[in-house]
């Protein structure tokens, strides 16, 4: 593997054109070439299964695929067939199509924790309308999110909580308040401390990194009942590939809301918003209070979509592809440690998570994160055919896939252990390194 010898000159071009005319250069701040070593963000092709081509025509394996939504692997037959029926019968209506009832039996099949469910196409639209929700049954303020989780949605009583605050008004900010993972004396303290102000307790509930310490979901819902806020729980990236039904089907403990997404469409937008009936029938019209302003969206309900989820939900059911992931995960794990190890690296790239959630981190000499050694990392898993941004597997991944991936992190872990004893990176970066999706500054 020659990390020199590896350009993407019609990627380059690509993305100048797409930062001419797209801010950000990608609609997702996470898919920026900011989050690639320099001049080594691949535009993408196509894909297939578990592997996508760019447009200078390098293969790759791929993980984390399309930010976690595409865990079957690229355009699985079963859920492309679903969508394709659907496409040549119209996708969108002046009133609801059978799908929608179809598709909500479906989910709520799947997720029977839940009474009502309300489809959307994106994860914020859904824990938005979750946090507004619970703001009107309990007529509070404050919403208490988990500090620990990384991400919630694109709207203000999220995103003035980020380093990327500007433009938000810090009176909307203050009505924001954090709690952290795993710790139900600090959480109580909190809604002690705004007694009667906090309308919901919003969190993962599990997390990147750690499972949930014993009894911690089940003390968080005794809070919440006895302070009288509404349990959110948003399983973008639990649900599916904690079980089928979440990590509220796994753990067993009931939320009053929860938000569903990803892996919901295997890539097509679908969300979806689930919880008590009480509670999602404010937003409807069968009930005698002040109505709420739930989710109206255009192309919430799009039929191919719909088909899409039926047909994920379905695939998962059908042939336990929960347990293939982490079944795979396992497998990559195992692989990744024992390279490192072998290499002399196994206290500096570190794989963390869930088996069917991997993330990995990289430590440099000091063992403290480090943006440099991840850019070192990257550029040597990009030339041997790996797109990592992180572990995250899909089920479309097979054992030759997993062994090769092992092979190019061996090597990856060789070069970064020429750096550790250099104890600078710099000589292997060519260019700067890779950087935070949430900065103040550009």
């Amino acid at each position: 593997m020659d990390t020199e010898e590896f350009r993407l000159p019609r990627s380059r071009a690509a993305n100048e054109r797409l930062h001419a005319l797209i801010p950000g250069g990608a609609h997702t701040y996470a898919k920026g070439d900011d989050q690639y070593p320099e001049n080594l963000a691949p535009v993408i092709s196509h894909g297939r299964g578990a592997h996508v081509w760019d447009i200078d025509g390098n293969r790759y394996i791929e993980y984390g695929s399309g930010l976690r939504s595409v865990s079957l692997g690229h355009a699985h037959p079963r859920v492309t067939e679903a969508v394709r029926r659907e496409v040549d019968r119209g996708s969108n209506f002046v009133r609801p199509s059978i799908l929608e009832v179809e598709a909500a039996e479906r989910f709520l099949a799947t997720v029977p924790t839940a009474e009502m469910v309300k489809f959307a196409k994106n994860g914020s639209d859904v824990t938005t309308a979750a946090v507004r929700l619970a703001r009107a049954v309990t007529g509070r303020p404050r919403v208490a999110i988990c500090g620990d989780h990384p991400f919630f949605s694109v709207d203000d009583w999220f995103i003035g909580t980020t380093p990327m605050s500007a433009g938000i008004p810090a009176a909307t900010t203050e009505l924001t308040v954090a709690f952290p993972y795993g710790d139900l004396a600090a959480t109580e303290e909190l809604l002690t401390r705004y007694q009667d102000e906090v309308a919901c307790l919003i969190l993962e509930p599990a997390t990147t990194h750690t499972e949930p310490p014993p009894g911690y979901l089940t003390g968080l819902r005794e809070l919440a009942d006895r302070h009288g806020c509404v349990l959110i729980f948003d399983e973008m990236i639990t649900g599916l590939r904690w079980s089928e039904a979440g990590a509220q089907g796994l753990y067993g403990v009931v939320p009053d809301l929860s938000t569903f997404g990803k892996a919901l469409g295997n890539g097509f937008a679908v969300s979806a918003l689930a919880g008590r009936r009480d509670l999602m029938e404010r937003g409807g019209l069968r009930h005698s209070g002040d109505r709420v302003f739930l989710l109206s969206t255009t192309h919430g309900a799009e039929t191919h979509s719909l088909a899409a989820a039926m047909a994920v939900q379905t695939t998962y059911a059908e042939e336990g592809i929960t347990a293939q992931l982490h079944a795979l995960g396992e497998r990559l794990a195992a692989g990744v440690r024992d390279a490192a190890a072998i290499m002399g690296v196994g206290d500096h790239i570190l794989v963390r998570g869930r088996a069917s959630n991997l993330v990995f981190a990289t430590l440099d000499e000091n063992r403290q994160p480090s943006q440099q050694y991840r850019t070192l990392f990257l550029r040597q898993l990009l030339a041997g055919g790996v797109l990592a941004p992180s572990f995250v597997v899909s089920s479309a991944l097979d054992d030759a896939d997993i062994d090769h991936t092992v092979d190019v992190v061996a090597q990856a872990c060789a070069v970064y252990r020429k750096a550790l004893d250099a104890a600078d990176p710099t000589p292997w970066l060519a260019g700067r390194p890779v950087k935070p999706v949430f900065r103040r500054l550009a």
